[in-house]
């Protein structure tokens, strides 16, 4: 059966939202739903551009709302966590009143029998409301808007920036040749594989060779040198961001392996500052031991399981001017 890793990929996100915009935000802290006029049509959210011809609309603000019809809508029987509710709701399409355009939404309705094209909703707010699309927790059925819980009331100041975490969540295949990579670290191993048509030979685990489309099983394996040199590489400044522990310069280099064409790319370095990395520096592998936790799911993305670093062996630089064009 084939084993599968999730990962999920978070940072933060930050734009400036210009006139337009920032005062549609500004307006949903004060419990305001604003369209902007294009010629006899009000297009709710208000876009600072005809989406017909892409030319410049005028700042001219119209208060739509707050009750409108469900025009169309889906029902989302079991809600991710990236949903706005934790409970079966329903997205729709809501024709706000005085608007033209529809304002897609979440509706909070109970049931799906309850929906229908035609029905009634009005919002419920947020009772903190920061400036943002969900500041409007969610539409409910009927005429008259809510609040849920107690009314901090509207923003101090114009709301000017957004600000959010976005998140994907991947769930990836994990090759059974990249297990066997990991297992064969623990013993201070790296296995590579030999393709038997194109000779070529790859570390990693991938399975496969991409050039003749070869699988690789066990009987390709080979036990891969643990020294290498240093071909190219990137210093990176760290930036802090949330989650970030790096405080300073830190490099990440390609090795390649003795004896071989294989290149190890995007390692960390151990015992080599930031500033002495360069082409040629000799290097061996680094080792977790034994009693030491490894991430079994580390053999994607072209990680090596105990594999942790590579660090300078003493030896003379490798001065071959042909090492900075080796990168895979």
């Amino acid at each position: 059966m084939t084993r599968f890793v999730e990962s999920t990929i978070t940072f933060p996100y930050k734009r400036s939202l210009g006139p337009v915009v920032g005062m549609f935000m500004t307006a949903l802290t004060e419990q305001r739903i604003l369209g902007i006029r294009n010629g006899t049509d009000v297009i709710v959210p208000p876009m600072e551009w005809d989406p017909a011809t892409g030319a410049e609309l005028a700042h001219d603000f119209v208060e739509v709302g707050p009750a409108g019809t469900v025009e169309s809508w889906t029902w989302v029987p079991k809600p991710s966590a990236q949903h706005p509710l934790t409970h079966p709701f329903a997205f729709a399409f809501i024709r706000l009143d005085g608007a033209t355009t529809p304002l897609l939404h979440a509706v909070d309705a109970g049931s799906a029998s309850a929906l229908s094209v035609g029905t009634r909703v009005a919002p419920r707010w947020k009772g903190t409301r920061i400036g943002h699309i969900t500041d409007i927790d969610a539409f409910v059925l009927g005429e008259t808007p809510e609040v849920a819980g107690p009314d901090h009331g509207p923003s101090e100041t114009p709301v000017s920036m957004m600000e959010y975490q976005a998140s994907i969540t991947y769930n990836n295949p994990v090759p059974v040749a990249a297990d066997r990579v990991v297992e064969a670290s623990k013993a201070q191993r790296l296995l590579g594989q030999v393709c038997p048509v194109c000779a070529r030979v790859y570390a990693g685990g991938r399975g496969y060779c991409p050039i003749d489309a070869v699988e690789l099983g066990t009987e390709h394996e080979v036990d891969l040198p643990d020294k290498g040199t240093i071909t190219n590489y990137a210093l990176v400044t760290p930036v802090q961001y949330p989650g970030q522990t790096e405080t300073e310069p830190f490099a990440r280099v390609f090795v390649l392996l003795d004896g071989t064409d294989v290149i190890l790319s995007y390692q960390p370095v151990i015992e080599l500052a930031a500033s002495d990395v360069h082409v040629g520096v000799r290097v061996a592998a680094v080792w977790a031991s034994p009693a030491e936790d490894i991430d079994e799911g580390a053999a994607m993305g072209g990680a090596y399981g105990a594999l942790i670093g590579w660090m300078p062996t003493g030896e003379p630089d490798h001065t071959d001017p042909d090492l900075v064009n080796r990168i895979f």
